[in-house]
């Protein structure tokens, strides 16, 4: 019989990999397990990109975090031969007169020495003509940070994993054998394999409350959520960087990513969409949310107003009632732990969780409290970060 694993990882995207990543790092020998395969297109990891900024409003233990993985997914993607899948587009926060979210991001980049630029609405015109700032009276960039082509940068993560020694399998787990909540130490994969280990991490995204209902489905709601591409003109490129960078429109409700490989313009709404079954969910796109996209570009970006539908995208969040992750111990069962809620925002985090996962299970890192399950018990409004 082979030997246990110290530590098992259920679900690999960018938190499970990540996780893996740095158990390893630290010795463990760790197995990890995803039902479709790293960076499938199902994944709340899945998809061609995701923003990764430090700017969270009065969130600092976020921009912490954000600023402590950017270096580590870059390092990785050295290492792996793939420094192409970051783009260091900069990301551009726009706000309004009186914006909480945006004075506190600058304050907070500030104290923790993160490159910013703060700029009044001339001065966004001057620089970023492309953008129509009507209704913006400020706005923030961040100029060092940018875009990951998430579902390739995943899968380098575990390639590089499997590289320092992560036995990575192609395999789902099943529901009904997820032991540990029986107070046993295995876990029974789809097949009928079972696997033991010391520990036990759970980084399944939308499918953690389907193993820990009891647990979760009061803590995690799943969203359906839709972002669109729209095509630029032969040889504009004025919606590529570095002449338009990442911008998020916090109070509009809106984000959007330059032209990158020739997709088009990404546009996304922060609004939570309807529930969704990650599993059985139609994925096609409405013709509700293309129209909101249409707005938001017509709105923002007025020269391609009339621009072609390149490409839609169906994807979920995983939300916790406040919009921050949950990343701790099951209350129930020692070795149990569980990082989730990505509410829309949490694949960029992934070394910094990862990192923040092995020290708890090593019992050498503190606790944060706004990541723990108490935090997230109670009806407190979602907010979007």
């Amino acid at each position: 019989m082979a030997r246990s694993p110290d530590v098992l990882v259920v679900g690999a995207g960018s938190f499970g990999a990540w996780a893996a990543w740095h158990l390893r790092r630290a010795g463990r020998s760790v197995v990890l397990v995803d039902a479709f395969g790293a960076g499938h297109s199902r994944a709340s990891s899945g998809g061609e990109s995701r923003i990764i900024r430090c700017g969270y409003g009065d969130r600092p233990l976020y921009s912490r975090w954000a600023h402590a993985s950017l270096p580590q997914w870059k390092a990785l993607l050295e290492e792996a031969g793939r420094t192409d899948l970051f783009r260091e587009t900069g990301v551009l926060w726009l706000g309004r007169d009186d914006d909480p979210h945006v004075e506190s991001s600058a304050r907070i980049l500030a104290q923790l020495d993160i490159a910013a630029e703060s700029l009044t609405r001339a001065e966004l015109r001057a620089r970023f003509p492309q953008l129509d700032v009507t209704g913006i009276t400020q706005g923030v960039l961040e100029p060092r940070s940018g875009v990951l082509l998430a579902r390739r940068a995943v899968r380098a993560v575990v390639d590089e994993a499997r590289r320092r020694g992560v036995d990575y399998r192609h395999a789902s787990v099943d529901p009904a054998g997820v032991e540990p909540r029986a107070g046993t130490t295995g876990v029974r994969l789809g097949d009928g394999t079972r696997i033991s280990a010391g520990a036990f991490v759970f980084t399944c995204g939308p499918w953690l409350p389907r193993l820990f209902p009891e647990l979760l489905r009061p803590l995690l709601r799943i969203t359906r959520q839709e972002v669109f591409f729209f095509g630029t003109a032969a040889g504009d490129r004025r919606f590529a960087p570095p002449s338009l960078p990442a911008w998020i429109d916090f109070h509009g409700s809106a984000y959007g990513l330059p032209d990158i490989e020739g997709r088009g313009i990404k546009v996304g709404v922060t609004a939570l969409g309807p529930p969704f079954d990650p599993d059985r969910g139609d994925r096609d796109a409405s013709a509700e949310g293309l129209a909101a996209a249409r707005r938001i570009v017509a709105d923002r970006l007025p020269g391609l107003g009339e621009a072609p539908l390149l490409e839609a995208r169906v994807c979920q969040y995983a939300n916790t009632p406040s919009g921050d992750l949950l990343i701790d111990r099951h209350p129930a069962y020692r070795d149990v732990w569980l990082a989730g809620g990505g509410s829309g925002h949490g694949f960029k985090l992934g070394p910094a969780v990862g990192g923040y996962v092995a020290g708890q299970i090593a019992g050498t890192g503190t606790p944060e409290a706004q990541v723990a399950t108490a935090a997230h018990e109670g009806n407190r409004e979602r907010q979007v970060l």
